[in-house]
């Protein structure tokens, strides 16, 4: 697997099957965990975690392999996910709630 930043929010990901993705994170940058990475001069420090294989950033931050692979099925739950959380921290909703 290879990674490499291409954008304030974007990396390009090449796995060892030959698949490629160019994925946008700017609308799943949230909470707690997340939020640091909106800063493009931190998201610039992503890394392979050679342990674990994944797409990991200093304050441990990270995305799997597989999540990455398959990102066109899993990106509009996450940012289903980050909406619903923005919508709780607004005080609108339980998290959990749909």
């Amino acid at each position: 697997m290879d990674v490499r930043v291409v954008g304030p929010h974007a990396l390009h990901v090449e796995f060892d099957d030959g698949t490629a993705r160019t994925i946008d994170f700017r609308d799943v940058l949230a909470g707690k965990l997340f939020e640091p990475l909106r800063d493009p001069e931190f998201f610039k420090q992503v890394r392979l975690d050679a342990e674990f294989h994944t797409v990991v950033w200093p304050n441990v931050a990270d995305f799997e392999p597989a999540t990455l692979h398959d990102w066109p099925e899993y990106e509009r739950e996450w940012v289903a996910r980050v909406r619903q959380m923005a919508r709780v921290a607004e005080g609108g909703e339980r998290y959990g709630d749909v």
